[in-house]
C-alpha cells in the first residue's frame, strides 16, 4: 500500500546537471551494432521459449514435480542451454526482468535536466508495467502461479527489490547537499520515496492482474503516482527551480486562473500546479 503521511515530506534534490543526461532518441537501436542487437534478440527469444515451456509444465505437472531437464526438453534444447539463461527453474518464469531493469536504468540516465527526480523514477518503473502489459495472458497465468508457489513468490520479490535499489540510488544521488539540515536522514528519505513508487506500481499491477488484465492499466498507474506525489508534496523538488527551469506558477484575477510556465516545463508539473490551485480555490 502507498504509505500515508500526516504532512509533507521535506525532501530536496539537486538538478540533474550533476549527472548529464544522455542524448534521447525515439530509436536507440541505431547506436547498437547489428550483431549485438541480433544476439540480444536471440537471447531474449530463447529465454521466452524456455519460460513458456516451464509455465506449461508447471500448470500441467505442478511446480515441484517439474525438473529442469523436462523444461529443456520441452523447449527443444539441452540442459546446459537452460543454465546459460537461468540459474534455476523458478527464474524461468521471469525471462524479461533483466532487460527491463536495463531499460528502466536507461530512462533514469536519459532524464532531462528540468525533470523532477521523482517523476523520472515514475517513468522508469513504467517499463516494468509495459513488460507485463505486452503479454497480458502470460502475465495473468504467471501471477496465479506465483500465488500458489511460495518459492516463485520469493523469486518475484527478489526481482522487485532490484528495481527498488535502482530507484533508491538514483534519488539519493540527487539530494541537494547544500540544503541538507542537521538531523536529516537522506538515505532513509530516498529509500522511502523509492519504495512508495514501487509499492504504488505493484498495487496497481496486482489489481489489474486479479481483474484478468482488463482495463487501462497505465491510467490507473498515473492515478497511483499522483497519490505518491501528493504524499511527498512539492518539497521533493524544492530548490530545483532556477531562471532556466522555472516551474509553473499561478495567479488569480477575479474568477480567472492564470498559469505561467516555460515552454520546456514538464506537462505533468504544469497540470499538477493547475490542479492544486483549483483545489485551493474551492
Amino acid at each position: 500500500m502507498v504509505p500515508h503521511a500526516a504532512g509533507r515530506v521535506n525532501m530536496q534534490y539537486r538538478p540533474h546537471m550533476s549527472q548529464p543526461a544522455r542524448p534521447q532518441s525515439s530509436d536507440t537501436s541505431d547506436a547498437t551494432p547489428p550483431g549485438t542487437r541480433r544476439a540480444a534478440a536471440q537471447r531474449l527469444k530463447m529465454r521466452r521459449e524456455l519460460s513458456a515451456a516451464a509455465m506449461e509444465l508447471f500448470a500441467t505437472k505442478g511446480y515441484e514435480a517439474t525438473t529442469v531437464d523436462e523444461i529443456a526438453a520441452a523447449a527443444g534444447v539441452a540442459r546446459r542451454t537452460f543454465f546459460r539463461h537461468f540459474r534455476s527453474k523458478e527464474e524461468a518464469i521471469f525471462p524479461d526482468h533483466d532487460d527491463t531493469l536495463v531499460r528502466a536504468e536507461a530512462v533514469l540516465d536519459a532524464a532531462p535536466p528540468h525533470e523532477n527526480p521523482l517523476d523520472t523514477v515514475c517513468r522508469g518503473i513504467k517499463e516494468v508495467m509495459r513488460m507485463y502489459a505486452s503479454a497480458p495472458a502470460v502475465s495473468v497465468a504467471r501471477y496465479r502461479l506465483t500465488r500458489e508457489v511460495p518459492t516463485l513468490r520469493e523469486a518475484e520479490i527478489a526481482s522487485v527489490a532490484r528495481y527498488e535499489r535502482l530507484f533508491t540510488r538514483y534519488l539519493l544521488g540527487h539530494f541537494d547537499e547544500g540544503a541538507h539540515r542537521e538531523g536529516d536522514d537522506d538515505p532513509l528519505l530516498a529509500e522511502v520515496a523509492a519504495s512508495a513508487v514501487v509499492t504504488a506500481h505493484n498495487h496497481v499491477l496486482r489489481r489489474w492482474l486479479r481483474a484478468g488484465a482488463e482495463g487501462d492499466v497505465e491510467a490507473q498507474l498515473d492515478h497511483a503516482f499522483e497519490i505518491v506525489r501528493e504524499t511527498f508534496g512539492a518539497g521533493i523538488g524544492a530548490g530545483r527551480a532556477t531562471a532556466e527551469t522555472a516551474p509553473a506558477t499561478v495567479s488569480r484575477e477575479g474568477e480567472v486562473l492564470v498559469a505561467v510556465a516555460r515552454t520546456d516545463a514538464p506537462l505533468d508539473e504544469v497540470m499538477r500546479t493547475i490542479r492544486k490551485a483549483l483545489k485551493e480555490r474551492r
